[in-house]
C-alpha cells in the first residue's frame, strides 16, 4: 500500500540529511551523454563528481521567467507547498520567501544534497524548507492521488506539463515557461473537463 503525502512528511520528518547510494555510477563523460542536460550542468557546475547510471529524467532547471510565474500564481495563499520534482530547489526556496512551509521531493541524490546543503549554508529552519528522497510517479496516478488526498481548498501549480483532465483556474507566461493552476474544489466536480482556457 502507498503512503499518502501526509505519512511521507511525518516518516521524514526526523531526518535532516538522508544519503542513499543507488546502485553503479559512471564517470561523468558517459553520464553526461546518457542524462543530457543535467550532465552538462554537472560538467561544468561541479567537476569531477559521479552521475548516478540510474537516473531516470534530466534536471532542467525552472528559467527565471518561470519561478516568477509559479510565485504569481501562488500570490495571496500561505501554508504547505510540496514541490514535485524539486529540483536544486529553487522553487521551494522562493516560496519559502513568501512565508510558506515547504517540502522538495526529488529523486536525484546529487540534487537533493545540494538543496540540503543549500538550505543548511542559508540557516533556513528545518521547520520552513525540508527535501525528501521520493519518487513520486511512484506514489501512484498522479491526479488521482492528489484529489483523493489534499484538501478542498489546495491549489496545484503545474509546470511544463499541464493535467490532461483537470480544468485550470489560472495559468501564466508561455511555451516552456507556462504554469498552470488547478484548484482541487473545481476538479473534483465530476461535470467538468479540461477546457482549453485563456490565460489569466
Amino acid at each position: 500500500m502507498e503512503d499518502c503525502i501526509e505519512v511521507i512528511l511525518e516518516e521524514h520528518s526526523g531526518r535532516w540529511f538522508n544519503h542513499q547510494q543507488s546502485g553503479p555510477s559512471v564517470p561523468l563523460l558517459i553520464g553526461s551523454a546518457f542524462s543530457g542536460v543535467y550532465g552538462l550542468w554537472a560538467m561544468f557546475c561541479m567537476p569531477g563528481l559521479r552521475v548516478p547510471f540510474r537516473l531516470k529524467v534530466p534536471f532542467l532547471p525552472s528559467t527565471t521567467e518561470q519561478t516568477l510565474n509559479v510565485l504569481k500564481l501562488l500570490e495571496g495563499r500561505k501554508g504547505r507547498l510540496a514541490d514535485l520534482g524539486s529540483g536544486d530547489g529553487r522553487l521551494v526556496f522562493a516560496a519559502s520567501s513568501m512565508g510558506f512551509q515547504c517540502t522538495g521531493f526529488e529523486i536525484n541524490s546529487i540534487l537533493l544534497a545540494y538543496s540540503k546543503s543549500r538550505a543548511r549554508r542559508r540557516g533556513v529552519p528545518r521547520a520552513d524548507i525540508h527535501f525528501i528522497k521520493q519518487d513520486f510517479w511512484k506514489m501512484g496516478v498522479l491526479e488521482e492521488k492528489l484529489l483523493k488526498e489534499l484538501p478542498e481548498d489546495a491549489r496545484v501549480i503545474v509546470c511544463r506539463f499541464p493535467f490532461p483532465r483537470w480544468p485550470h483556474s489560472r495559468s501564466a507566461g508561455s511555451g516552456l515557461n507556462q504554469v498552470w493552476a488547478y484548484d482541487v474544489h473545481a476538479a473534483r466536480q465530476p461535470s467538468r473537463t479540461s477546457p482549453d482556457r485563456s490565460q489569466a
